[in-house]
């Protein structure tokens, strides 16, 4: 009887420290709210600028295209993937709808926006043939069809890029045009969002994502067809990537080989401070947004307090090895906590 009393009185503290842990996940979106006010606080009292309308309509055009990429790689994150290939997608496509707008001056903007999206579909689906169906680690598949995109892309170009004299102005206008009186860019990525809420929470094929991510041999066993989910996963994430390349193009003006070179590590910096877990099964579209944006504050802020390029980085990731560690003790708790009501 007295090694019982032990054990509860030993096994109390655990407890506790395991549900203030899981009620802490509950509200991480706010506690990450919390910290962009804060932060905006901060860079508003060193630069009187930063929260004027034209700044921050800037910064959130800015952060349009970067949302777009980490709501898919959010998707692919949440089935225990990863994406590195999307930069290169992205580049792919946008050289191949900038050469087409440059010789077709009277394409139809948002038909080549289709097109774009199309080419990234189709190297999602490569990706995703690569993964579910031969079995590759999606980090030796991504990593492989990163070099093999950008190797295209390079070859279709010829190594030449294209700048904004060679583009039409329908074209170049996409990304400076406005819809309802919101940015394109934006106004895009709204859409985007609206559409990917409603799939992830109301939708069989939604929630199915989250069960693969979670414990992909329950899902198996519950009879998912895990092939059919990761192909859909990635074709999203290259749909959205070859989208993000003709935003992209447009809003620069300019088609290069090296276009958005490195771009996806910011990209999974975005859904990790989103709180997006890395080993899957977990993640938010409001923590996504939140993410995004404390990047774009981080990269518009930082600067307007002649903060040094190379602090500029340290202090990313800082905050983005904080947010990790927050993640992995929140999911810790998430986890023994789980286990203990299993137990009771």
């Amino acid at each position: 009887m007295a090694e019982s009393v032990i054990d509860n009185s030993t096994e109390l503290p655990v407890e506790k420290k395991a549900s203030k842990l899981a009620a802490i996940s509950k509200f991480r979106e706010l506690g990450l709210l919390a910290f962009i006010i804060l932060l905006c606080i901060v860079v508003q009292t060193k630069n009187a600028s930063f929260l004027t309308i034209g700044n921050l309509t800037d910064m959130i055009t800015n952060t349009a295209i970067l949302s777009i990429l980490a709501l898919g790689m959010m998707l692919v994150l949440i089935t225990r993937g990863i994406d590195l290939s999307i930069g290169s997608t992205l580049a792919l496509s946008g050289m191949i709808v900038a050469q087409t707008v440059s010789i077709y001056s009277g394409l139809n903007p948002v038909l080549a926006i289709l097109m774009g999206t199309a080419i990234g579909i189709v190297c999602g689906i490569v990706i995703g043939f690569l993964v579910a169906k031969i079995g590759i680690l999606p980090i030796i598949a991504t990593l492989a069809m990163m070099n093999i995109f950008r190797g295209l892309n390079y070859t279709v170009s010829d190594g030449q890029w294209i700048s904004s004299y060679q583009m039409p102005a329908s074209f170049v206008s996409i990304a400076t045009s406005k819809i309802l009186g919101i940015n394109t860019l934006v106004f895009i990525a709204i859409v985007i969002y609206i559409i990917a809420f409603y799939f992830i929470n109301h939708t069989r094929t939604g929630r199915q994502i989250y069960a693969v991510g979670s414990n992909p041999e329950s899902a198996k066993v519950s009879g998912i067809n895990q092939t059919k989910i990761l192909l859909i996963v990635y074709s999203i994430m290259g749909g959205l990537s070859g989208l993000s390349g003709v935003l992209w193009v447009s809003k620069f003006a300019s088609a290069q080989g090296d276009t958005a070179s490195g771009y996806e590590l910011t990209v999974i910096a975005a859904c990790i401070l989103g709180g997006v877990s890395i080993a899957g099964g977990s993640g938010k579209i409001s923590g996504v947004i939140l993410g995004a944006f404390l990047l774009g504050i981080l990269n518009n802020g930082l600067p307007l307090m002649n903060v040094s390029p190379f602090w500029q980085m340290a202090i990313q990731g800082s905050i983005i090895l904080i947010a990790v560690i927050i993640n992995a003790l929140v999911k810790r708790g998430v986890d023994r906590n789980n286990l203990l009501r299993r137990k009771i």
